[in-house]
Formats: C-alpha cells, sequence, structure tokens
C-alpha cells in the first residue's frame, strides 16, 4: 500500500501536537504517527488523503489553541510493507531504574529476556508509550523505584497503560488507567490482557475522578504523564483523590515548565519531593 507522509511543524507544540494525533487518528484515517522536536510526522494511505479534510482539521484546532506557526509538507512515500518496515525500526528499551531495578519494554516481536526484573510486552500502535520518549522512561524508572505492594494506583493520560502494567506487576492491589483516546483506550485493554495485568480502564477525562468522595475512593499514587497545559487544569482532581502522604507523579512538560507546575502544586498542599531530567524533558515526584 502507499502510503503519504504529512510533515508539521506547529507552534506551540503543545497541545497542539496532541491535538492534531486525535483529530487525524480518531476522525480521519491517519494511522501512525512520529514525534519530531518541534510538530509531527503522520501516515496516511494515499488513496484516502484529502487536502480539504486536513485543512478542516487545523482550522478547528487553531479556533481552540491560536497556533502562531502551523506549517506541513506533503511526500509521497515508496510502496512497500511498512509493517516490516516499522518492526525493523521499533527498537524495544531497557529502563535502569536508581534502585537498580530494570524494566524490559518490549513489543511482542522482539526478544523475551530472563535477565530482568520486569517485562512488559507492548504494541504501541498510534497510543504513546513506549519508553522511547523521555518521559515514558522517566515515569517507569519512578515506578520501579516507589513502593508499589499492595497500594492504589491512577494512572491519567494512560497511553499504552505501560504504566500501570508496570505498577500491578510491582503488587500494588488495585490499578486504575484512563485515557481520554479511544485509540488508547483499546490499546491499553490488549496490552493490560497481554501481561496478564488486571485493571481497570476507562476512557474519559479528569472529569471522572473530580466527582469522587476521597474518603472512598482515594489513590496512594497518582500518575500523569501528559502535557504541561491539561497537567496545570486537572492537577487539583489529581490531589482530590490523593491519600494522606500520596504520591503524585508528573511528566509531559520540559524543564522550563517546573516552576508553574510546582507553583500550582503548592496551592494545593503539594510538596516536590524529586526531579528527574532527561533530553530537556522533567518528571517530578510530589508527595501530599
Amino acid at each position: 500500500m502507499k502510503y503519504t507522509e504529512v510533515s508539521f511543524t506547529i507552534t506551540p507544540v503543545d497541545p497542539c501536537r496532541d491535538l492534531l494525533v486525535d483529530a487525524l487518528g480518531n476522525e480521519g484515517p491517519y494511522d501512525s504517527f512520529v514525534e519530531t522536536p518541534d510538530g509531527l510526522k503522520a501516515y496516511v494511505p494515499t488513496n484516502q488523503f484529502d487536502p480539504d479534510w486536513l485543512h478542516q482539521q487545523i482550522n478547528e484546532i487553531n479556533s481552540q489553541f491560536p497556533i502562531s506557526n502551523f506549517q506541513f509538507s506533503i511526500q509521497e512515500m515508496p510502496d512497500k510493507n511498512w509493517n516490516e518496515e516499522w518492526e525493523k525500526q521499533h527498537k524495544p528499551v531497557l529502563v535502569t531504574a536508581e534502585n537498580e531495578k530494570k524494566v524490559w519494554v518490549r513489543a511482542p516481536f522482539h526478544e523475551h529476556r530472563t535477565d530482568i526484573d520486569y517485562e512488559i510486552v507492548i504494541e504501541p500502535k498510534m497510543s504513546f508509550g513506549t519508553a522511547h520518549h523521555p518521559t515514558t522512561y522517566m515515569m517507569l524508572s519512578f515506578v520501579a523505584e516507589l513502593p508499589m505492594q499492595d497500594k492504589r494506583v491512577l494512572d491519567m493520560g494512560c497511553g499504552t497503560a505501560v504504566l500501570a502494567i508496570l505498577a500491578k506487576m510491582r503488587g500494588a492491589k488495585y490499578v486504575e488507567a484512563i485515557d481520554i483516546d479511544e485509540w488508547a483506550y483499546n490499546n491499553a485493554l490488549e496490552n493490560a490482557q497481554r501481561n496478564n495485568a488486571d485493571i481497570t480502564i476507562r476512557i474519559g477525562d479528569a472529569d471522572l475522578i473530580r466527582q469522587r468522595e476521597k474518603s472512598n475512593d482515594s489513590f496512594d499514587i497518582v500518575i500523569a504523564n501528559i502535557n504541561r497545559n491539561i497537567l496545570l487544569h486537572d492537577m487539583d482532581a489529581y490531589a482530590s483523590v490523593l491519600n494522606t502522604k500520596g504520591i503524585l507523579l508528573l511528566s509531559g512538560f520540559y524543564e522550563s515548565d517546573i516552576p508553574a507546575l510546582q507553583q500550582q502544586a503548592q496551592t494545593l498542599g503539594l510538596k516536590l519531593m524529586e526531579t528527574k531530567i532527561r533530553e530537556g524533558w522533567c518528571a517530578l515526584m510530589f508527595c501530599m
């Protein structure tokens, strides 16, 4: 099958890139995406590429979040077996936490390893969370380092559910994973089953937890690897379901975003306990 590659340059990248992936993937025929430092590469079967429909999606995003720079170029890709090509390029990832725990994240077609602590098999499809991105890597290391035995864990914006799966593997007694994206929801269900992880997976956003009674339905650890704007908007919801001395793990933003997130956390009674930085991206651990 012939594919067309559409390369986007976007300012601001967040949250416009996530909105673009959602529009092109959920509402349209685009079936794979590659994040770039300044935007996105999206792939669509050439016979389904519609430039008018694409411009309509861009205009709708611009009406929600004004875009100061939005450019894209179109290139028709050579006809080849793209599943085979993707498998060649998609590499497994070894995450080594500070406590020396090792997490091997691989696709079904990668080698099985027995010399590591935790092996997670992920079929990423269009969902975010394969450990290749620095934010996922850092969050996996947090989950590998923190005590999980008998904990209640909530994973917001779960993507592939890789973080939720690791929490369950490490002994969490209850794990709930939520994502607003239908692709991610279905992918998370598949990955949980593939890894024999008993996880409650729901489709939705922070409104699913805003109405909960804290005393009856709270969590010891809340994980959110999303983006700066959503984290700032929804941090109050995350904090509202945290137990006393509960832990909030945040990632999906740059080092320059730390002050804004820390200030918001302080207004909610959260104290910054640890910071991880990898390739300019950050992950923060707060305690209630």
